[in-house]
């Protein structure tokens, strides 16, 4: 990294280890009034030299430092008000903003002696959070290491293990990675991705007979933080016995993070098909829907008549579809019961889709709702907005939330938004569920991977390139 002495990483995590992807669209409703202020009108897009184009007259960017390749998260520490990156083999990376100085805070080795590094927390006391993932022969096992500060370092210890369980060894093994520390420190949220890319067969050829999702996939995990060498089993009666599992059916909540009203969201991504990527409002005991739903819309495989050569929803771009995984499958499992939908998205940015005929749509054109995002840009580094210090447009009110969220973007499919953005959400209650406005703010980041706001100030981290951090300081 900055201290220019750690070996790069030789080979990036694949992009479905990341994140999966997505898109389609969603129930064609009247559009709200406006929920943001305009107070602050656009600027003629500036385009910052070596870095991204901003979108408002009321942001300026600087390079606070480079990452040297490879860096996936990026997290706050109250206790010493320092920025922390985690690399997935050379460890977690202390960085003084004003400065753009980098060190080295705990080698990988020191946080755990196998695997990749993979998710990244902190809470208010400092103490350190950080999950990784090992394989052996046909087998994956995540680790949660919690790290107390001890000295100039950190002194590690096992809060939780999974047992072993069959990984797919295919691009689809998401594994467990984002992390988030309650409010009050006394939780850990805990992601763990599919190990499909929508709900089909993966039998690693034939070491996992008839494995679609497991009992330790596609859910969220609240684990207590003072927990020791807490072990989570592959059985569904098990986990629910411990209490462990808050929320199931999503794809792969890369990005969790807590509003200022103490709800939790998460950002996931759909498939390989043009189903919409989404923002969900993670409440305890709910179901997302994966692999049964992505956005509003059923998955097509589903339906024992499914013909993958009428669905238009498939490019040739993605992996699944190259290697036919989307195929009719009547043994497609019955849906565990009903699922809750995505924040609505109301628009003007990231509402395209795909019909079901074929062609290109924009949702906010057509007064329509997406649920939520353009298929395939990978919403990713999610942080709310608290306090007076941003300009009073991005702020929140007493009645809504204010959020940004990054776009990794497209790997691939001919949808012309292809993300790799900066987007401002203004979230309101709606019924059951969130509404959201969206606003492009800032475009051409080099694949944007997480974020951190702290008071006007928006740190941007690029896995892209040399991963350089940014810093967006909002405000005349």
């Amino acid at each position: 990294m900055s201290t220019k002495n750690a070996a790069r990483l030789p080979l990036r995590p694949s992009r479905a280890w990341l994140i999966g992807l997505a898109s389609l669209i969603a129930g064609c409703q009247a559009l709200t009034p406006s929920l943001a202020p305009t107070a602050t009108p656009l600027a003629e897009p500036r385009a910052v030299a070596g870095g991204p184009t901003l979108l408002r007259a009321d942001i300026q960017a600087r390079r606070v430092t480079d990452l040297d390749g490879g860096a996936i998260q990026l997290a706050y520490n109250p206790a010493d008000e320092k920025i922390y990156a985690l690399h997935p083999t050379q460890g977690l990376f202390r960085v003084t903003p004003s400065d753009g100085a980098v060190n080295l805070a705990a080698e990988a080795g020191s946080i755990t002696d196998q695997g990749y590094l993979a998710g990244l927390a902190i809470g208010r006391d400092g103490i350190v959070y950080i999950s990784a993932n090992f394989t052996e022969g046909a087998t994956t096992q995540a680790v949660i290491r919690r790290g107390r500060p001890a000295g100039t370092g950190y002194a590690w210890e096992t809060l939780a293990r999974t047992e072993p369980y069959p990984i797919s060894a295919t691009p689809f093994d998401h594994v467990f990675n984002g992390l988030a520390v309650s409010p009050d420190d006394r939780y850990l949220f805990v992601n763990s991705g599919s190990r499909t890319d929508h709900g089909e067969v993966e039998d690693n050829a034939g070491q996992a007979p008839g494995a679609r999702e497991l009992p330790l996939t596609s859910a969220i995990f609240r684990l207590p933080t003072d927990a020791q060498e807490l072990v989570l089993p592959n059985d569904a009666a098990a986990l629910d016995a411990l209490g462990v599992v808050f929320a199931r059916g999503t794809r792969n909540a890369y990005a969790l993070a807590f509003a200022p009203n103490g709800d939790l969201f998460a950002t996931d991504n759909g498939p390989d098909a043009d189903y919409p990527d989404e923002l969900n409002w993670i409440q305890q005991g709910n179901h997302y829907g994966f692999p049964w739903r992505f956005g509003d819309k059923d998955n097509a495989q589903r339906s024992p008549d499914y013909d993958p050569t009428q669905d238009r929803l498939l490019s040739s771009d993605f992996t699944a579809v190259q290697t036919d995984k989307y195929a009719n499958d009547p043994d497609f499992p019955a849906p565990p019961g009903p699922f809750t939908d995505p924040v609505a998205n109301l628009g003007p940015a990231a509402a395209q889709y795909r019909a079901l005929d074929g062609s290109q749509q924009d949702a906010t054109a057509n007064g329509e709702r997406l649920y939520t995002f353009t298929p395939h840009r990978s919403p990713l580094g999610l942080v709310f907005a608290t306090g007076d210090a941003l300009p009073a447009d991005l702020r929140p009110s007493s009645d809504t939330l204010a959020a940004f969220v990054l776009s990794w973007g497209a790997a691939g499919g001919s949808l012309s938004d292809k993300g790799q953005d900066l987007l401002f959400l203004r979230l309101r209650r709606e019924g059951d569920g969130y509404v959201a406005e969206t606003v492009q703010l800032a475009r051409d980041f080099v694949l944007p991977i997480d974020a951190v706001l702290i008071d006007q100030r928006l740190y941007v981290l690029e896995y892209g390139g040399s991963s350089n951090l940014w810093e967006l300081t909002f405000g005349e």
